[in-house]
This record gives C-alpha cells, sequence and structure tokens, in this order.
C-alpha cells in the first residue's frame, strides 16, 4: 500500500539521517528548473527503464509536481515488489510553498502542465477558426480536445502529458553541466 508523507516529514528525514530515498518522477525540464538537491530523477515516461536503479532496501519518497504522477510510480514500485514507498502529498507546489531549500536551474522550458494547457487550447483555437473559415466540420477538433479534457480529468491520467513529455526540449541534453536521470 502507498504511504503519504510531508514535505515537512521529508525534509526532516532528509537532514536527520538521509535513510530514505527521494525519487522526482518529473520530467528533465521541469526537475532543472527547480528540484530538491538530494533527489534522483527518474522521469515517469521513462521509469520501466530505470526502476531497478532505485535501492529497494530503503524507504522510496516520490515527488513529482503535485502528486499524481507519484502516485503512477507508486503503483509501479508496488508492482515491482516495493514495499515501502510513499508519495509526497503536493509534490513541489508543496516544498516550494513551504519555503524549504531548493536548488533553481537554468531551463527555460514551461512546465509539462503549462505544455498541455497551451497545446490543448491552440488546438481549440485553431478547431473553432477551421471551424468558421473552412468547414463547420472542423468545429469537431475543438469538441475531441474537449472530450480528452474531460476523460483526462475524470481518469486523472494525461495522454497528452505524456506525449509532449517525449518531446526533445523536455529531455537532458546530451552534453551538459545539468543534472541527468539516475543511473548507476
Amino acid at each position: 500500500m502507498i504511504k503519504n508523507a510531508t514535505v515537512n516529514q521529508v525534509h526532516e528525514l532528509l537532514n536527520a539521517d538521509g535513510a530514505c530515498q527521494v525519487i522526482d518522477v518529473r520530467e528533465f525540464s521541469e526537475f532543472d528548473n527547480e528540484r530538491i538537491e538530494q533527489a534522483k530523477l527518474t522521469p515517469l515516461s521513462s521509469f520501466e527503464k530505470h526502476i531497478s536503479e532505485i535501492e529497494t532496501g530503503m524507504p522510496v519518497y516520490i515527488m513529482c509536481r503535485s502528486g499524481n504522477r507519484a502516485k503512477q510510480a507508486g503503483e509501479r514500485l508496488l508492482r515491482g515488489g516495493f514495499d515501502d514507498v510513499y508519495v509526497i502529498d503536493g509534490g513541489m507546489v508543496a516544498w516550494s510553498a513551504a519555503h524549504l531549500p531548493t536548488i533553481k536551474g537554468k531551463s527555460k522550458v514551461w512546465s509539462l502542465e503549462r505544455q498541455v494547457r497551451f497545446t490543448a487550447g491552440l488546438i481549440v483555437l485553431v478547431g473553432v477558426v477551421l471551424g468558421y473559415f473552412v468547414s463547420q466540420y472542423l468545429f469537431l477538433l475543438s469538441a475531441f480536445i474537449g472530450a480528452g479534457l474531460v476523460f483526462s480529468a475524470a481518469t486523472d491520467t494525461c495522454a497528452m502529458g505524456m506525449m509532449i513529455a517525449k518531446m526533445p526540449w523536455n529531455k537532458a541534453p546530451v552534453q551538459c553541466d545539468t543534472p541527468k536521470p539516475v543511473s548507476n
């Protein structure tokens, strides 16, 4: 069963003895923008490739932006045989709001959530404009995106977000001085 932990509890654990590991499942661009110093990047989009790199002998605290991707990663860890799995309540949003220490990066890439909102809004706008000027059938493009957003909210998943996460600007550069995904 996945347990929950507050940002203050995790901060205390990291300062006390470090007998836990924080796994950040956001995408590289989000991680590079702001992160917890002790966190290891293991993006949800490539989580299965790196699950073997997570230590099984100590508690795993999973971090994302707000909690949804962390829950998904936690479920994958439980299926993979981990038994001491925690989701950090509120993710980086809560960590930052609590004014806990972070490392700020230089990434100018928007957060994944902002990219999804922009993309969905742009497709709806294009569908409306094309529906008005080209063919009324193109209004269906906007309806399709609207239905996808409703489905996304109802299921707490985001197919568009997972597709956008695979875009090159959301991946770590091949050679740079910024953090790379976890690898041993």
